[in-house]
């Protein structure tokens, strides 16, 4: 290899090896200078006319030493056809045995290091003890902080995301390609993907202790096949990529897989009981059993006074920040009163007359009439989704809240927000902070996101690859976008919101 990418910009994070020169540059993940090195190519010769071979070499394909997938940037694609000569599986053969020897011959230096020093693994101090760092980060495939952040969000729900991790494994290949590794690309015409088991595979490589990032390349493809709105390299908003992996997650698991269905491992569980389930789109799963709550929506007709009930399932609660606050943007900013989560709550459960624009059909007075609304929580979910709506629609571009909004880390009490808080228990309208989604910068469709989770007791700040040990000053301090809270199951503390 003539070129190594830290020649260039210091990096030697996802190395790409150009399939016409061999010079490696980092990928379009890192720094993006192996597309720099194939646009420079294209630049025409001014002192030399071009000969018929130097117009064919054009320095359009690399291939990812990690993953050995390869990319053409003319097509703008991962693709998997080959050379006459199979020169393509020549060169990744040739890098699967170079990554061989270089992980034997490190086997044996780590084997060396862990008989000589306790120190081998990252560890930290907590509390004045040691102990290892056992999370592991996600790759950015290009703008995909947007999916990391969710995804490492819920692998700290942990009823949640034990359920997947303990699904058996479904084989998706067999014949010829039994056994192979399968390098995808999201033109193929292979509709024999499951969104369960590449998420599965995902929430099994986090929390192994690894000390590199996974690459959820393989997840990303089927979010490629599934979900259109999300193919491509641009900024995407987390918010509405939870709910589409969520709604796809259910829809699967109702349906099954392979003909096997995976509801039927959701009636074997006995830690979600029937009571816990909340139908949406038909059987339960593990996602309505997890965050399906049910909201009821009174509509009053203000002509005849005639009442309109409905009862409403719900995934997750979308907030507005009350307008008042909205210039509010830091925790320590003393222009007026602090916006706390109970203002969002309170402002999305209130009773609210509707505009001209939302003029309720009264079945009563034949026609549409003037109204008020008011929304009351029928059954609380065990995790309970909060997302604070940040982005907003103006006339020409979407404009992003900035306000800070105060979130409690514990106690989240919402049985006042209940329609019958007289049949619930004393612990079970209470609510403990797992995870928090943040978005950084000023607009959806740029800027980037990063989550706090707590794992074991203990706080991580998660930014893709990198994971990092944090406070709770720290994640209370945090702009949340998306807060996930789990029911409390027994009483640990006094605190509520």
């Amino acid at each position: 290899f003539m070129t190594p990418p830290w020649d260039v910009c210091r990096s030697n994070k996802s190395p790409w090896v150009c399939l016409t020169c061999s010079s490696v540059h980092c990928g379009r993940y890192v720094n993006g200078h192996a597309k720099k090195h194939y646009e420079d190519a294209q630049i025409p010769m001014t002192n030399h006319k071009k000969t018929e071979k130097q117009e064919k070499v054009q320095h359009t394909v690399c291939m990812d030493c990690s993953s050995y997938s390869t990319y053409c940037y003319r097509c703008d694609d991962f693709v998997v056809n080959d050379t006459k000569l199979g020169l393509v599986q020549k060169v990744r053969e040739h890098l699967q045995n170079l990554e061989n020897s270089a992980f034997t011959s490190d086997r044996h230096r780590k084997r060396k290091l862990l008989e000589n020093s306790s120190m081998n693994s990252k560890l930290l101090k907590v509390n004045g003890s040691t102990t290892a760092l056992c999370a592991t980060g996600l790759r950015n495939l290009g703008n995909t902080c947007f999916m990391n952040a969710i995804l490492q969000s819920l692998s700290n729900i942990q009823q949640f995301c034990c359920y997947f991790k303990e699904l058996p494994a479904v084989e998706l290949r067999n014949g010829k390609t039994a056994g192979r590794r399968t390098y995808h690309t999201r033109s193929q015409g292979d509709n024999n993907v499951s969104l369960v088991e590449e998420f599965r595979k995902t929430l099994c490589a986090l929390w192994q202790g690894s000390q590199t990032a996974f690459s959820p390349e393989s997840l990303f493809y089927v979010v490629w096949k599934i979900m259109p709105n999300f193919r491509g390299y641009q900024q995407q908003d987390a918010h509405e990529f939870m709910r589409y992996l969520l709604d796809h997650l259910h829809l699967e698991l109702q349906g099954g897989f392979n003909g096997v269905s995976r509801s039927v491992i959701l009636q074997e569980n006995s830690s979600l009981t029937a009571s816990s389930k909340c139908c949406i789109n038909g059987a339960s799963t593990v996602v309505t059993a997890i965050f399906g709550g049910i909201l009821q929506n009174e509509v009053n007709c203000l002509i005849c006074g005639t009442e309109s009930r409905k009862f409403d399932p719900f995934l997750d609660l979308s907030l507005d920040i009350p307008s008042q606050f909205r210039n509010k943007r830091t925790k320590n900013q003393e222009n007026g009163p602090m916006c706390t989560l109970r203002d969002c709550l309170r402002s999305f459960t209130d009773l609210e007359e509707l505009d001209e624009t939302e003029l309720y059909m009264c079945h009563k007075c034949k026609k549409k009439q003037k109204s008020t609304k008011k929304f009351w929580i029928q059954k609380l979910p065990k995790v309970l989704c909060l997302h604070l709506k940040r982005f907003h629609w103006t006339a020409y571009l979407r404009n992003k809240v900035d306000t800070y909004v105060e979130f409690p880390l514990r106690g989240l009490d919402m049985k006042c927000y209940l329609l019958e808080p007289e049949n619930s228990g004393p612990e079970s309208c209470l609510y403990d902070l797992a995870a928090v989604v943040v978005h950084h910068g000023s607009g959806v469709g740029s800027g980037h996101y990063t989550a706090y989770a707590a794992h074991e007791g203990r706080w991580f700040h998660f930014n893709d690859s990198t994971v990092t040990l944090t406070d709770e000053e720290t994640v209370v301090k945090a702009k949340a976008y998306i807060l996930f809270y789990v029911e409390r199951q027994a009483k640990s503390g006094s605190d509520k919101l």
